[in-house]
C-alpha cells in the first residue's frame, strides 16, 4: 500500500489536471456510471466526522474520504480543526492501495469544481475581473481555478480580517501573476467583479443580492449545512442555479433550503446539475445578462477522482512510501 503525505500530494496535484478529472467525474455522475451515496455524518461529543464514498466506473476509481471538524483541536490537542484522509481501493479486488492526506486535495478539488462551473457558465470574454469573499485556503483555490479557465484581468478579495486579505493579495498576485486588490467592502466586489466566489464560514448572507450586476457568474462554496447560507433569497431568485447535485442541494445547502422553507422558491428553481450542462442535456447561460450560480456542496466523486489522479502520478514518478500489512 502506498502512503502519500501532504507534501507528496502538494507536489503531485496541479489545478489544470484536477479540473480535467473533475469534469470527467461529473460526466460519469450524469451518465449513470458513478455510484455515490450521500455522505454519512457522525457527531461525537467534540466534533463532526464525515464519510464520503464513491465509485467511478469509467475512471476505475473507488474510495472513501474521511473528513473531520473538531473545533477544540487547536486549543486542546494543538491539531488543525479540519483534517481529512482518502482511502483509494483497487476496483477489481477492493484492496486499499493508497492512503493519502486529504486536506490539500479537498481544497484543490473544490476549486476545480468551481473551475468547471465557471468554464461552462461564466461569460466567455477576456479581461474579466474575479471577486473572492473569504481569504482562506479555499478562497485561494477558487481564484487559482478561475485563472485557469478564464483570462482574468485582475481580482478582488474581501475578508472581515484585514491581515488575512492582505496576505491573500501578496500570495495570489505572485502565484497567478495578476493584480489582486483588497476590496473595501462587499459592495466593492459586487460593483467590479464579473465572476464571484463565496468561500466563507458565515452562517448568514454576506451581501445584498439586489446589488449583483447583470451577467455575473457566482460560485457558492462555503455554505453546506441546512441552517447556514452565504447567499440571500434575492440572489437565489435572480439566478439560474446549477447544482453539483440536486440531492446534496436539497438536503445540505442552506442557500437553497432556506428560500424553499420561506416559500420563495420551490425545487423546480434548480435549473440543472453540472453534469447536465457538461454533457449538453441542458444549455448553459441564455444570454450575456443572465446571472448564473453554481452551488457546490462538495461530492465524493471529486475526492475519488482526484485521489486516482494523484495515485497514478505518484506511481509513475516513484513518489510516496510503500508499506506492507
Amino acid at each position: 500500500m502506498l502512503l502519500l503525505n501532504r507534501n507528496d500530494v502538494m507536489e503531485l496535484l496541479e489545478m489544470s489536471d484536477c479540473i480535467q478529472v473533475i469534469e470527467e467525474a461529473f460526466v460519469e455522475l450524469a451518465t449513470g456510471t458513478a455510484i455515490m451515496p450521500l455522505r454519512t455524518n457522525i457527531t461525537p461529543s467534540d466534533g463532526l466526522s464525515l464519510y464520503m464514498p464513491a465509485y467511478l466506473k469509467e475512471m476505475g476509481a473507488l474510495g472513501c474520504k474521511v473528513v473531520t471538524s473538531y473545533k477544540n483541536n487547536p486549543i486542546k490537542h494543538k491539531m488543525p480543526t479540519i483534517m481529512a484522509k482518502v482511502l483509494l481501493q483497487h476496483p477489481e479486488t477492493g484492496d486499499v492501495i493508497c492512503i493519502m492526506d486529504g486536506g490539500y486535495l479537498t481544497a484543490v478539488r473544490t476549486g476545480a469544481a468551481s473551475g468547471v462551473g465557471t468554464k461552462y457558465l461564466a461569460r466567455d470574454t477576456k479581461g474579466q475581473k474575479a471577486g473572492i469573499f473569504g481569504a482562506g485556503v479555499q478562497g485561494r483555490a477558487q481564484l487559482w481555478a478561475m485563472a485557469v479557465v478564464r483570462e482574468l484581468a485582475m481580482a478582488y478579495v474581501y475578508d472581515i480580517v484585514d491581515d488575512a486579505a492582505m496576505e491573500f493579495v501578496k500570495e495570489m498576485s505572485n502565484k497567478l501573476n495578476i493584480e489582486v486588490v483588497k476590496a473595501d467592502s462587499p459592495d466593492h466586489i459586487l460593483k467590479e467583479a464579473d465572476i464571484i466566489c463565496t468561500a466563507t464560514s458565515s452562517h448568514k448572507p454576506i451581501f445584498s443580492g439586489d446589488k449583483v450586476k447583470e451577467g455575473t457568474h457566482i460560485n457558492g462554496i462555503g455554505s453546506h449545512v441546512p441552517n447556514a447560507r452565504e447567499l440571500d433569497t434575492t440572489i437565489i431568485k435572480r439566478s439560474k442555479i446549477v447544482a453539483d447535485s440536486y440531492e446534496a442541494c436539497l438536503n445540505e445547502a442552506g442557500d437553497i433550503i432556506i428560500p424553499i422553507q420561506e416559500g420563495e422558491i420551490d425545487k423546480s428553481h434548480l435549473y440543472a446539475e453540472l453534469g447536465d450542462i457538461i454533457t449538453g442535456k441542458k444549455q448553459p447561460r441564455a444570454d450575456e445578462k443572465e446571472i448564473t450560480l453554481f452551488k457546490s456542496n462538495g461530492l465524493a466523486i471529486q475526492d475519488v477522482a482526484t485521489a486516482k489522479l494523484i495515485y497514478d502520478k505518484a506511481v509513475r514518478e516513484g513518489i510516496g512510501t510503500e508499506v506492507q500489512f
